[in-house]
């Protein structure tokens, strides 16, 4: 343990130390400290290291049956000390990652309600109208770099979870911590809870939240408009991430606020974001650019219309006329081909509904259209059936196949699925992580297209940065970023993203690409740095002890 400058802060005593998790480093404390802060005698007299508690820790782990009681048990010991959370958390983040977000907590969220040990973050419901401000300012830190706020009406592929979706904001944060070095005391998850219309948790005697229906229209915009007013007036600093809205609400929220406040969707921005660069390493093996490909999406929602969108501003900024970027992407929905002349295209897809014959199958587009790329954003499993991959490798040598959806129970199809039917040719990549997989005596490591690459360091720029928004640009710099870091050796295994253990370095370079984007953009006062690389690494928050005394 070495000096720091906690040891001149305020720091609690006695019992209230020990239930105090940020402080708390349980029997990692000194012979000194336990006289000084009154502590000797509230624990076992034996002093550990954080590495040997480490280890008890992983051993437990380990001992955990299922990937639920693995998250309850690494959620209690966040709830106790989180520093040691942390070290845990990014010495073993591949192994961690599934557990602490996709797909694990999409299991956790459903039952939330059973596994609720200790609130954590801010919960703001309909009976909190008029009276949002003073929620916020309840809030015990007097800085908030990162918000990341939902309703929960659509928890990752799961459908409406009300407030059980409050694992998803939680998660997402730990993830900005772990991955990007986000200092845990600048992050607040917010639940917003304006009811549900899940009758299985209105009829539910555990359920947290309020039981009543959601609200919609005008009150519905007025609610969330009280909310980012009362954000601004009590964290003007904050960015604010929407995460696990509905399709009817995510885009309008998008563009209502996008110009007005330091805010981005997750969903819609950062899924399109890893998606992209996700091709961007696919064309490097396919030896091919961006302007020659036809992109098939199977599913028109936020994640859909989001990456086709961004492949349109990366090949605009590239000098594509826009019209034309559009027609690179195709979208199938659950009534198929959208074209122009199909009948209620809405206006989030009518800007990609092309002059064409309709064609009601996905299969049937793929024969017709020919598509090099396939993106599947449907939340609908197992609708990359044989014949389709089959099709797909029939019209390309290596077929690039994206099964997005998650958790892995909502996957496309499966990473062994795809490498099989395509007899070993597809490049693929996948929403939730799979093994490796071994055809014609080859190996295939999968990609996860894991948000996580993309949104942690996206927050580190524009915190550091002090970025007044979150623009398209900057998650082009991030794809672009994130598929240079992608190695020779990672492509040579068909894998299009760096190894997970490599996080937080990647991370710290797309903070780099996004905060460059902010200073030339000029969406920052601030001077930018001679050296931006070594100011945003001096920010990175690392989960080691310090001595108190």
């Amino acid at each position: 343990m070495s000096d720091n400058p906690m040891k001149n802060k305020n720091i609690p005593t006695g019992i209230n130390l020990l239930h105090n998790p940020v402080w708390n480093k349980g029997t990692g404390f000194s012979e000194e400290e336990r006289e000084v802060l009154k502590i000797r005698g509230l624990l076992p007299p034996r002093v550990f290291s954080e590495s040997e508690q480490a280890l008890r820790i992983m051993e437990n782990f380990k001992k955990k049956p299922t990937p639920l009681e693995k998250y309850i048990y690494l959620i209690s010991l966040q709830d106790r000390n989180e520093t040691l959370f942390y070290r845990i958390l990014i010495d073993h983040i591949d192994e961690m990652m599934p557990i602490v977000y996709t797909p694990t907590v999409g299991e956790a969220c459903q039952k939330f309600d059973q596994i609720f040990r200790r609130p954590r973050g801010l919960y703001i419901s309909t009976k909190d109208r008029g009276s949002m401000k003073k929620i916020i300012e309840n809030w015990p830190e007097e800085k908030v770099g990162i918000i990341v706020v939902t309703d929960g009406e659509r928890i990752l592929g799961l459908g409406d979870q009300g407030t059980n979706g409050m694992g998803i904001p939680i998660g997402k944060l730990t993830l900005y911590t772990a991955c990007a070095g986000v200092n845990p005391n600048l992050c607040l998850p917010i639940m917003l809870d304006v009811g549900t219309n899940n009758e299985d948790l209105l009829k539910d005697p555990l359920y947290l939240g309020e039981f009543h229906h959601r609200l919609y229209g005008e009150e519905y915009d007025d609610y969330i408009e009280e909310f980012v007013q009362a954000v601004q007036e009590v964290h003007p600093e904050a960015i604010i991430q929407f995460e696990d809205f509905s399709n009817r609400n995510a885009f309008r929220l998008l563009e209502k606020y996008r110009d007005r406040v330091c805010s981005f969707n997750d969903d819609i921005q950062g899924t399109a974001s890893v998606a992209l660069s996700g091709i961007y390493s696919s064309l490097r093996i396919t030896k091919s650019e961006l302007r020659n490909q036809r992109v098939l999406f199977f599913g028109a929602g936020e994640a859909g219309l989001g990456i086709g969108s961004l492949i349109v501003n990366s090949l605009v900024k590239d000098g594509f006329d826009e019209n034309e970027a559009r027609k690179l992407c195709w979208y199938v929905d659950s009534r198929g081909l959208v074209v122009k002349d199909r009948e209620k295209i809405t206006r989030h897809k009518a800007p990609f509904a092309h002059d064409h014959l309709f064609i009601d199958t996905l299969l049937d587009a793929i024969h017709n259209l020919k598509p090099t790329i396939l993106i599947g954003a449907s939340g609908q499993p197992q609708t990359f059936t044989q014949d389709i991959i089959e099709a797909m490798t029939e019209y390309n040598k290596n077929p690039v196949i994206f099964a997005l959806s998650n958790p892995t129970s909502k996957s496309e199809c499966t990473a062994e699925q795809a490498y099989k039917w395509s007899k070993g040719k597809a490049i693929f990549a996948s929403g939730s992580p799979f093994d490796p997989v071994e055809i014609n005596g080859k190996t295939h490591v999968p990609g996860q297209g894991n948000n996580a690459y993309v949104f942690p360091g996206i927050g580190l720029g524009a915190i550091v940065s002090e970025s007044s928004r979150i623009t398209d640009d900057m998650f082009v710099a991030a794809a672009q970023t994130l598929s240079q870091c992608v190695t020779e050796e990672d492509l040579e295994k068909g894998r299009l993203y760096p190894d997970l253990t490599r996080i937080r370095e990647v991370s710290s370079y797309i903070a780099r690409a996004v905060a460059i984007v902010a200073y030339e953009s000029d969406l920052t006062e601030n001077e930018r740095p001679k050296d931006l690389l070594k100011v945003i690494k001096s920010h990175i928050y690392e989960p080691n002890y310090y001595s108190y005394v």
